[in-house]
């Protein structure tokens, strides 16, 4: 595969086959970051920057892709916009977008001329070179059939893509003990409050870093979440160990607005400044499993399954549609699993 780039937002998303010397490269420039889910470098968007990777990649110029294409600027642009008007999060507009800019580095052509080949091709490549999950491709479905759709209006471009069959993926949990290593590792307050309401309440990244002060109702030990996921407000529980540790935390940082401010009062915290303080917290606790920050809300539905709380109660505490999205973690409680004797203790046990 060749060196491609792409100029998303303030970055500049950077793909190639894995070579150690293509990575040492990306390393050589300050601010780079690994996003291993969509398997692209990104590194700050500067002119220094730029002219930079020019000259890292040299002897590879007959393949860089990098352009800023006015066109297609343009066409991203009203894009966003559409999606604006019809109510689209700004997180779904920016995972659009950046769908968008990855196709246009690969077909490297004006989006008003791409075919339906164009888009087989790019689907072909993500599920055979990039080994893409089919949850990602999804995603890129939708918004390249928005494009063609809403955009466009060349419905027949995308109408023939199938999508890939639907992965079922179990969520992974963490255990009682796990979670105790990893609250236990923090020695930072404003990091250990953090993911106490995480897993205390159940709630997504992008839910906790958007608490406001307001939201904590300690008299009815509710915590308020607006405009979540779907855009949905909903109330989840409010912990006693959770309250008294944030009480402990608003005595020392006594913080204004947002209930996690970033680094600056006026904004929050960032969700990949979750993110790390979470990665941190499982390296200094040891944890050796593969897991992410929203693991503590997989586990929070599980571990209320094994103590007997009612599904329903589970879904209207994580904020789910249908409990068809909760009945998930019926497959991973740990409760109900064990109480599964093998056939072969029938046959061999004592």
């Amino acid at each position: 595969m060749s060196v491609r780039m792409f100029k998303y937002d303030d970055e500049i998303g950077v793909m190639f086959d894995y070579s150690i010397e293509r990575i040492e490269k990306i390393k050589s420039l300050r601010g780079y970051r690994w996003d291993s889910v969509n398997k692209t470098w990104y590194v700050p968007y500067t002119d220094e920057n730029v002219e930079k990777l020019k000259i890292l990649f040299n002897n590879e110029t007959k393949n860089i892709e990098f352009e800023d294409n006015t066109k297609n600027n343009r066409i991203i642009k009203l894009l966003e916009e559409q999606l604006k008007l019809l109510g689209y999060s700004p997180k779904t507009r920016k995972s659009y977008i950046s769908y968008l800019n990855k196709f246009i580095s690969f077909t490297n052509k004006n989006l008003e001329q791409i075919s339906t080949l164009d888009v087989r091709n790019y689907i072909l490549f993500l599920l055979d070179e990039q080994n893409t999950s089919h949850s990602y491709i999804s995603g890129a479905i939708s918004s390249i059939k928005f494009l063609c759709n809403k955009i466009l209006e060349k419905d027949w471009i995308i109408d023939s893509i199938p999508r890939p069959k639907k992965e079922n993926k179990l969520p992974k949990v963490m255990s009682y003990s796990e979670i105790t290593k990893i609250f236990n590792a923090i020695k930072n307050e404003k990091h250990k409050t953090i993911l106490f309401v995480i897993y205390s309440a159940g709630l997504r990244v992008s839910e906790v870093v958007k608490l406001r002060i307001q939201d904590i109702d300690s008299q009815r030990m509710l915590i308020r979440i607006e405009q979540g996921k779907g855009r949905k407000d909903r109330d989840t529980i409010l912990s006693e160990v959770a309250l008294n540790q944030l009480r402990k935390y608003y005595n020392m940082y006594k913080p204004e607005k947002w209930l996690f401010p970033g680094q600056y009062d006026n904004n929050p915290i960032t969700v990949r400044t979750v993110e790390k303080i979470f990665e941190n917290a499982c390296n200094a606790a040891r944890i050796n499993k593969k897991v992410s920050v929203h693991c503590l809300r997989h586990s929070f539905a599980t571990h209320l399954l094994e103590n007997g709380i009612d599904i329903r109660y589970i879904q209207e505490l994580l904020g789910h549609a249908s409990t068809k999205t909760t009945e998930i973690y019926t497959h991973v409680t740990e409760k109900s699993i064990k109480k599964i004797k093998s056939p072969l203790d029938n046959i061999m046990g004592n």
